[in-house]
């Protein structure tokens, strides 16, 4: 089965509307002499540059201090609002866990009863910050409806909005509002300006969503403005990410994602390790590796991968990174390659991180005993299957859980 095929077409759209393995869709268009309307950018200011460094290497504090600074100097910029909530709010996500791609795999995300709990002073920050973008944004576009940067700065906030109510609030059907004027205001701009490379990102990931979907869902995409093409798709994010935009990492990012769903796997491994090489901080761009290995078939590969990205986490090679997901990872690697024994020990160590989220413990609790059972050691399956079942009685998990205490778990 693929990767991603049984995603809810309608749960893509918000999450990778909004969001990469790294964090936000962003981005300004370049002009090497800016005019006094022009935006910041990554171009024309140098704590702007600074911070995308930053941020791109997933040190999102660290961003987050040269983008005040940059929202200082330039109060009434929505640009440099939308720089300094990304840092905030995807630092968040990466705080809570949100961030990795093996969540979102398959329909089992939308039965998880995964609630994230953001800080609440940051929660409060985030809505501030939008709101700001966004009546900077009106105030642009009522001196002129036909400000391209300004609307690309409202797709911006618009897209950032979708991911935080699509994943924090699960207010799916707001989430894909926003998602939907996101892209409205990014063909706009496209419009206006057919060589504006960034705002391609967002719209490349809709058309590439909305053209892998069923015929009767594609008629349906269309009725509420979500019709698309998938090589066109495609076309469009490969362009974005060629660019030197501010969005052409987020969009080698989405590439690589969905060119992983198109079984496309060496070329999605080309593009991950051209990121993995140029930000070779950023935890969750090593971890993709693994993980296109490990869904690439390539199964010795990629539990040597997690285990070399799990020995760089602990010799302090990222910045804040979450062990657990590559435990995890590795345990499915293994058990892809039959190491059951070892592939329990992986899943078991998920639970020595405190930062492991309940719904992952679950799930690995739940592998953990399977494996166990597959190597006849029945008490301590026993144990795993409680465990399950004690840390949320009600869920998937624990059903299965149930299934297997009354008859040990068996490959099919």
């Amino acid at each position: 089965m693929r990767p991603y095929q049984n995603l809810s077409p309608w749960l893509i759209c918000v999450i990778f509307a909004a969001m990469t393995v790294s964090g936000s869709v962003l981005g300004i268009a370049q002009s090497a002499n800016p005019a006094p309307s022009t935006l910041v950018t990554i171009k024309n200011d140098a704590l702007t540059r600074s911070g995308f460094e930053h941020y791109y290497d997933a040190d999102y504090d660290r961003a987050a201090k040269d983008f005040e600074k940059a929202l200082a100097a330039h109060p009434d910029d929505p640009a440099a609002v939308n720089h300094l909530l990304s840092a905030v709010m995807f630092g968040e996500l990466n705080r809570i866990g949100a961030l990795d791609t093996s969540l979102y795999s398959n329909n089992t995300f939308l039965d998880q009863k995964r609630e994230y709990v953001l800080d609440p002073q940051v929660k409060q920050r985030i809505q501030e910050l939008e709101t700001r973008a966004l009546q900077l944004v009106e105030g642009r576009l009522k001196r002129d409806p036909a400000d391209i940067q300004a609307l690309y700065a409202r797709g911006v906030t618009r897209s950032m909005q979708s991911t935080y109510t699509g994943l924090v609030q699960k207010a799916w059907l707001s989430a894909l509002g926003n998602a939907k004027g996101s892209r409205e205001d990014h063909e706009r701009v496209l419009k206006l300006d057919p060589n504006f490379s960034d705002a391609k990102t967002v719209v490349g990931t809709h058309e590439y969503i909305a053209g892998s979907l069923s015929w009767g869902m594609r008629m349906l995409a269309r009725i509420v403005g979500f019709g698309g093409n998938k090589q066109n798709g495609l076309k469009l994010l490969k362009e974005a990410g060629e660019s030197d935009g501010e969005t052409s990492v987020d969009a080698k990012i989405i590439l690589a994602l969905f060119l992983r769903r198109e079984e496309r796997y060496a070329e999605a491994l080309e593009l991950v390790r051209t990121l993995t090489a140029t930000h070779p901080r950023n935890f969750l761009f090593a971890l993709e590796e693994a993980n296109i290995l490990k869904d690439s078939g390539q199964g010795p590969e990629s539990i040597a991968t997690y285990r070399k990205v799990l020995d760089a986490a602990k010799a302090g090679a990222f910045h804040d990174p979450h062990l657990e997901f590559a435990s995890w990872g590795l345990g499915e690697a293994l058990r892809g390659q039959r190491e059951f024994l070892s592939a329990a020990e992986a899943y078991d160590a998920v639970g020595n991180y405190l930062r492991a989220d309940a719904g992952l413990l679950r799930r690995a609790n739940l592998a953990a005993g399977e494996m166990y059972d597959l190597v006849l050691k029945r008490e301590l399956a026993t144990q795993k299957y409680e465990a399950v079942i004690t840390a949320s009685a009600d869920s998937n998990e624990a059903d299965r859980a149930r299934r297997h205490l009354r008859k040990p778990y068996k490959e099919r």
